[in-house]
């Protein structure tokens, strides 16, 4: 074997969700925060990102986490978060899975029953807590970045569908929120190629018909996300509903999502439909669930935000290397429209 990069990998899954944690292999990279090392790996190594995430290594549902070290005194670590076809600011299941790594693999020293931890995405610094037994993880609760509204019933033009009605709201990415009832979604299983093909028409007719720039950060990413939502309810005095997230370049979120989760409860703050300290169970497309709340009220460049926090679990799938063979005709993978949707540049 005559591999010229090899980096070592632990796959997880968060409720569904796999993501890839990168342990070692890949060098530290410049930057003062983990937003400057994203940049950096975008613009300069994106070549990582795509061995990592394309065919024949990898495959449209997966992601990267490239754990680095922190310049923040107060972060045990940081890491960058690659998805099929960019880097958010932040994201909920890859968080779980990233720290459930660096605990369970002794990277950082686990202390049961609970392991507190700040860990540095390119959003900022993210605290946690983690519950841990024996060893494993059994759930970690992050508090995230500020989640607010950018748009509340906005009215968008989408070719096949007419005028729909929507919301905006940022929770670590920028979503377009739409009641998948109204426009004839169940959320089933048996609906996951529809869904994904209308979500990536509404995100593009979103995008391009309403505004959605960070306040304190315009070099957020504006809208890449589509959140459907299910209705309501209520069940043993919990607040429940179902959701699936559309992630580019158009395939489904397995987890609840994290990021859609706080997106939404700052909906919900919005439309007085939850309160602080009041208990939210999202759940996926296939049954899976992230707890949250909001924990309390704050302000983003003057917009009314919320600070939520979300619960969830993640499980170590492999342990893995991946290497590159000098003479491999593919060391940047590979895209074909089959499952890509588009093929690679």
């Amino acid at each position: 074997m005559r591999w010229n990069r090899v980096l070592n990998v632990v796959e997880c899954h968060a409720a569904g969700e796999i993501g890839k944690v990168v342990t070692g292999g890949f060098a530290d990279v410049p930057g003062q925060t983990m937003f400057d090392k994203m940049r950096y790996i975008e613009q300069h190594r994106d070549d990582i990102r795509q061995l990592l995430l394309r065919e024949p290594r990898g495959g449209v549902i997966h992601v990267a986490n490239i754990v680095l070290p922190s310049n923040n005194p107060e972060a045990a670590m940081g890491y960058v978060i690659a998805e099929s076809t960019e880097y958010p600011a932040m994201s909920g299941s890859n968080t779980i899975t990233t720290a459930t790594v660096l605990l369970e693999t002794g990277m950082v020293p686990m202390v049961e029953p609970v392991t507190e931890l700040v860990l540095e995405a390119p959003a900022g610094l993210i605290r946690l807590r983690c519950t841990c037994q024996d060893g494993k993880v059994t759930g970690v609760t992050f508090t995230n970045q500020p989640a607010f509204v950018y748009h509340l019933d906005a009215k968008i033009e989408v070719e096949g569908l007419g005028t729909v009605t929507v919301d905006v709201a940022w929770g670590g990415m920028a979503y377009v929120l739409v009641d998948a009832g109204s426009i004839g979604f169940r959320l089933t299983p048996d609906e996951g190629r529809e869904l994904c093909d209308v979500g990536q028409q509404l995100k593009r007719a979103a995008a391009e018909q309403l505004e959605a720039v960070h306040p304190e950060r315009p070099e957020y990413a504006g809208i890449t996300q589509t959140e459907f939502t299910g209705p309501l309810r209520r069940e043993d005095g919990v607040l429940r509903s179902r959701n699936t997230v559309v992630v580019s370049p158009g395939r489904l979120d397995r987890s609840p999502c994290g990021t859609g989760t706080s997106a939404r409860l700052a909906v919900m703050h919005a439309r007085d439909q939850i309160g602080v300290g009041e208990e939210f169970v999202h759940e996926s497309i296939i049954g899976s669930e992230f707890g949250s709340r909001i924990e309390s009220f704050t302000s983003v460049g003057g917009v009314p935000a919320v600070t939520p926090s979300v619960t969830g679990q993640a499980w170590i799938t492999e342990l893995s290397q991946v290497g590159v063979d000098p003479t491999d005709p593919f060391p940047q993978g590979y895209t074909l429209a089959d499952t890509w949707m588009t093929a690679a540049d």
